[in-house]
């Protein structure tokens, strides 16, 4: 709820989709009374906002509804981990949810719909969604690595004491999960080389990897909440730059389908990639040079998503 409330803004204020694009926004929560009270309220507060690009609010606890002719879906939401919940119990509780919510997309959405998965662990469950709709381009799925790719232009920025909009082509590899591998090899400050300027492999391995991988924990320790603001921020980002492109030259993180990747990941998972976007479609950026260090740390994420991709495949049956 908070990371939707959040976003509102940004997609009401063409931040997202364009300055000039209208939206019609279906907001999809628990068919709980009390939810969907909550949820009306929203929607009153939408409409007194007087956004002009708003053209229509629809509040529902259907997700049949909610998806029908839907050209962008976010799924923020996923079932939570709770005290004493093994990593194979959150599995099997979310693969019953995006088992049944890739099913809906596959009969109902637009066929050119585009989904982004963000509710944890975000890789796995965009992988079952996109498994449950073979009507669907497997390309037309991905997970949010966007925000940990912010978190680690941040970290170079507040490093260097450079402008954030100063750093450019870090990469976030891998899972949304502690294993990612964040990656300042490629990226430059000010057009040079982030390594050179930062000039300190003590700080790379000892405070950035650990301190971009452990973030969202480390908010949770200091304001007793999840990543809100940030992550709708990151949410924005990811949608703007897959639907209007990438500026030549840059590239973006992006959880994606690793089929036919050219960094030898495994194919058939949903594995973050430097990616560029152009004509509402992603690329992995290729020919970039991968150190020996940084592919022990691209397997050690992979080697995680093919187990959470095993375990959610013998849940699912397939």
């Amino acid at each position: 709820g908070q990371i939707g409330y959040a976003l509102i803004p940004h997609i009401c204020l063409g931040k997202t989709f364009g300055h000039d694009q209208p939206v019609i926004l279906h907001l999809l929560d628990l068919n709980i009374e009390a939810v969907q009270a909550n949820l009306g309220g929203v929607k009153m507060e939408i409409e007194d906002s007087t956004y002009p690009l708003v053209k229509g609010v629809v509040c529902t606890g259907d997700a049949s509804v909610a998806f029908a002719g839907a050209d962008y879906v976010i799924m923020l939401g996923a079932f939570p981990r709770k005290d004493g919940m093994e990593r194979k119990d959150l599995l099997e509780k979310n693969c019953g949810i995006f088992k049944e919510q890739g099913a809906l997309l596959n009969t109902v959405a637009s066929k050119n719909v585009k989904v982004l998965v963000v509710g944890n662990p975000a890789n796995t469950n965009c992988l079952i969604a996109a498994e449950c709709a073979p009507n669907i381009p497997k390309e037309n799925f991905s997970a949010l690595t966007r925000l940990d790719h912010n978190r680690a232009v941040a970290q170079i920025a507040l490093k260097t004491d450079s402008a954030v909009e100063a750093v450019s082509n870090a990469i976030i590899w891998g899972n949304h999960s502690s294993t990612q591998y964040p990656d300042l090899h490629h990226a430059t400050v000010n057009a040079k080389p982030a390594a050179a300027t930062v000039n300190d492999e003590a700080w790379v391995k000892d405070k950035f990897i650990p301190a971009v991988q452990k973030r969202g924990a480390a908010i949770i320790a200091a304001r007793k909440l999840s990543s809100a603001l940030s992550a709708a921020q990151a949410i924005s980002d990811h949608m703007h730059d897959w639907v209007h492109g990438t500026p030549a030259g840059k590239y973006v993180s992006m959880a994606v389908w690793s089929t036919g990747n050219p960094y030898g990941v495994a194919p058939g998972l949903i594995y973050s990639f430097p990616v560029s976007c152009a004509g509402g479609k992603w690329t992995i950026v290729n020919g970039l040079t991968v150190t020996d260090e940084s592919q022990a740390f691209l397997k050690a994420t992979e080697a995680e998503l093919a187990e959470e991709k095993t375990t959610a495949f013998q849940i699912l049956g397939v």
